[in-house]
């Protein structure tokens, strides 16, 4: 695939999942740039924290679907990962600017192309790593620009904390009986797999004033049928 599928729908706010990832290689900075340079509103990444508390931007716990070599993530350095050159989409190596970016390389870019960065806190995080994260990312003078997401309540609970007005989404792939009180409780909003989100669900979290994100749609159709219910935001890998 040589470019993005379109939607025509004004009333919801498209998300590059892991940057354009259906174009160039997921949470890299070509991913990001190639969102930057495109009609996203935001750009999803990952974070984790490495073995010497800096923050990378990976996906996976471990570094062997996108790179081959087989490291397990929070386990090793930060320099240690840096040094991996990752595979190109078509699973070769080749080129020297694939590597694993630094959380301030993402913010930075999300900064230049004005996009809001949507980040996913991957692991569950200590409430200090929380803390470090959030002030670098205000270093970045950014932190007005970002929504986080995680499938961890306890790090949108730290969060929450800490940040008493920042959009964060619960990430979540089901749809059980407590969640809707769980996030009146946390004031969060939600991040959901697209297929388990009924109109029904989306009404009453819309009524509650809970802004509905879905991950992960590529299908044009799927797409336009959660645009037409409502959804705030959809997260794609190809579809802006």
């Amino acid at each position: 695939m040589h470019d993005t599928l379109k939607i025509e729908r004004s009333n919801v706010r498209m998300v590059a999942h892991r940057g354009l990832s259906g174009l160039e290689k997921e949470n890299t900075a070509s991913a990001f740039v190639a969102a930057g340079n495109r009609s996203y509103y935001g750009v999803e990444t990952d974070v984790h924290v490495t073995a010497d508390g800096q923050f990378i931007i990976i996906h996976d716990d471990t570094t062997k679907r996108v790179g081959l070599d087989d490291m397990i993530v929070e386990e090793c350095t930060f320099e240690t990962l840096r040094k991996i050159r990752l595979c190109d989409v078509d699973g070769k190596r080749g080129r020297n600017d694939l590597c694993l970016p630094s959380l301030q390389e993402y913010i930075r870019i999300c900064k230049k192309y004005q996009k809001i960065c949507v980040l996913e806190l991957k692991n569950a995080f200590a409430a200090k790593d929380i803390e470090r994260m959030v002030q670098l990312i205000r270093d970045e003078d950014y932190l007005d620009h970002v929504v986080f997401i995680s499938f961890h309540l306890e790090n949108c609970i730290c969060l929450r904390s800490l940040l008493p007005q920042q959009k964060i989404q619960f990430l979540i792939f089901d749809y059980p009986d407590w969640l809707d009180d769980t996030l009146k409780k946390y004031r969060l909003d939600l991040d959901i797999y697209f297929g388990n989100l009924t109109k029904e669900h989306l009404d009453a979290l819309h009524a509650d004033g809970i802004e509905v994100n879905v991950w992960t749609v590529d299908g044009l159709e799927d797409a336009r049928r959660l645009a037409d219910w409502g959804v705030d935001y959809i997260t794609s890998n190809i579809i802006e």
